[in-house]
């Protein structure tokens, strides 16, 4: 064999064995997110969905409190849990009941006298005893029948009231009961049907149809309210957003469903949520409550807020949210619980400092002080530890999805550290 062959040869062989590599490596990044998606699948069906974590084991990297370093470790196999109880026998201790809880003042009293079944009229009143009960005035329907005088003066001329404004021109429905059809709908998701079966009950049969037509003008009449609610939110400098999904019916196809979005927007300092239907999720639908707005955004990873923020050219500075940025260590915890929980460490660590700031009601300008003393130095270690890591898992797999998400937002995360009047901002975006 010529050594031009053998070269080829060699050649052919190195490159199957590279391929061979390179095939390995592709199954064991499909098999990481077979078992991830497992994993995943298993806790939405049987696992609690409350965002808590607590550190099972530790290594070189996680973080230790040494409570008390005399304290000899003990074999988890071998320890063994006594449990212990006391019977307290009736009447040998002093009952703990300290009553019913007084009724809220807020709410409207109605005084009843009940006087003896006796003559008291030679008697002295010495004191009396108050009980509260409380109870409720069902709700009912009633017609308000305006009348209005006709008069006529002595050059001929009639005169009469002008009737009340009405948020349906020409229509039977009173102010308070389409109040309380939006409130039943809308805040507790009541929906026609079951309110026409309730008005029934109270002596009126209103069509689903009437129902339905009769929301169209109340909302045109809340039309300033909302965008009195829309500027008071938008004053602020700082906004949370996030977009949810909605099932809407289509009224072009009978029992049939479109997902709709409703884009909210929360202003914390104000307290203040708007809400913004969209038919769909592009970015018209920040675009146009958003366009004259500036000051700092916090939102999710969707691309669509750095899309706006280049094609409309905004004046406004996008913050990461730190709980979707945790959440998903939280969910690679199965995939590499060694990386995964000494980054949930650190989240927790973060989330100390803010909760430490709460308990003590620091000032925007202390707590601003306490994230730069504390906060800053554990957001370091955690770009630092990403940065050694990263490289070393595989790119599809759970750890390292959450560790590309949180170094693509490093530092829009890191953003609230020099901002103290941003309370609770690393928790409050869901």
């Amino acid at each position: 064999m010529s050594t031009q062959e053998l070269t080829a040869q060699l050649l052919a062989e190195k490159q199957a064995k590279q391929a061979l590599l390179a095939e390995r490596q592709q199954l064991l990044e499909q098999v990481a997110n077979l078992r991830s998606e497992l994993s995943e699948l298993k806790h939405m069906l049987f696992g609690s969905k409350r965002e808590r974590f607590v550190a099972s084991q530790t290594n070189d990297q996680q973080l230790t409190l040494a409570l008390d370093d005399n304290v000899p470790a003990e074999d988890p196999a071998k320890v063994k849990q006594t449990i212990s109880y006391q019977r307290a026998v009736k009447g040998t201790q002093p009952s703990r009941h300290v009553g019913r809880q007084p009724l809220p003042a807020n709410l409207p009293r109605k005084e009843i006298v009940l006087k003896p079944d006796v003559d008291t009229s030679q008697m002295r009143k010495v004191g009396e005893e108050v009980t509260e009960q409380l109870e409720m005035i069902p709700a009912k329907l009633i017609v308000l029948r305006y009348i209005r005088p006709r008069y006529v003066s002595q050059t001929e001329t009639f005169h009469i009231a002008a009737l009340p404004a009405r948020p349906i021109e020409k229509g039977i429905p009173g102010p308070g009961l389409i109040a309380q059809i939006l409130v039943d709908k809308f805040c507790h998701h009541l929906p026609f049907h079951r309110q026409q079966v309730r008005l029934m009950q109270m002596g009126m049969k209103i069509p689903i149809s009437t129902l339905s037509y009769w929301l169209i003008p109340a909302c045109d009449v809340l039309e300033p309210v909302f965008e009195t609610l829309k500027f008071e939110a938008l004053q602020t400098n700082y906004l949370q957003a996030d977009e949810t999904t909605i099932q809407v019916l289509d009224k072009n196809k009978k029992g049939k469903t479109h997902r709709g979005y409703h884009w909210v927007y929360y202003a914390p300092e104000q307290r203040l949520v708007l809400f913004d239907y969209q038919k769909g999720r592009s970015r018209e639908g920040p675009s146009g409550i958003l366009k004259n707005y500036e000051g700092y955004l916090q939102t999710d990873g969707y691309q669509v807020y750095e899309e706006l923020l280049k094609k409309e050219g905004l004046n406004i500075v996008l913050v990461g949210c730190m709980a979707h940025a945790r959440r998903y260590f939280e969910k690679a915890l199965d995939n590499d619980p060694s990386r995964a929980g000494y980054a949930m460490l650190l989240f927790q660590q973060l989330y100390a400092v803010e909760q430490e700031a709460r308990d003590r009601k620091l000032t925007a300008e202390q707590r601003q002080q306490l994230r730069e003393e504390k906060s800053q130095p554990i957001m370091e270690r955690l770009g630092q530890w990403i940065v050694e890591e990263y490289p070393k898992v595989l790119p599809k797999s759970t750890i390292g999805k959450a560790m590309h998400y949180l170094a693509e937002r490093y530092n829009k995360l890191q953003v609230y550290i020099n901002e103290g009047r941003w309370i609770n901002r690393i928790k409050q975006c869901q």
